[in-house]
């Protein structure tokens, strides 16, 4: 396979800050900066007080989300990344730290194009 990039997805469970949006958008800066990625923008959703938040980061590289669920404790996150430089394990464990995860469910996929 001619390897595009890498994609982390990961289930975080047993996560306190899901409803705080200044937290989610610090923790999703951090995380950006650590595997080397370049910022283009970054959007929250709030769904309202004590309900989760969508945010994504889009990155010149691919992207980073977050989809939470305070209510439960789970945080759904995605990072995606064009190239093989990057240790997305670095991102997600700033964004586990910060959301003091319990427990992690973590599958990393290669992408890309099968070889001729």
């Amino acid at each position: 396979m001619n390897q595009a990039g890498t994609h982390l997805i990961a289930d975080l469970y047993g996560c306190s800050g899901l409803d705080d949006a200044a937290l989610i958008e610090d923790t999703l800066r951090a995380a950006v900066l650590a595997i080397g990625a370049t910022l283009i923008g970054l959007h929250l959703h709030p769904f309202g007080e004590g309900q989760g938040i969508t945010g994504v980061a889009m990155l010149a590289e691919s992207h980073m989300s977050i989809h939470s669920w305070p209510e439960t404790g789970y945080a759904a996150i995605d990072i995606f990344v064009c190239g093989t430089g990057q240790d997305l394990n670095q991102g997600l464990a700033i964004i586990a730290q910060a959301l003091q995860a319990e427990r992690q469910e973590i599958h990393s996929i290669r992408r890309g194009i099968p070889r001729k």
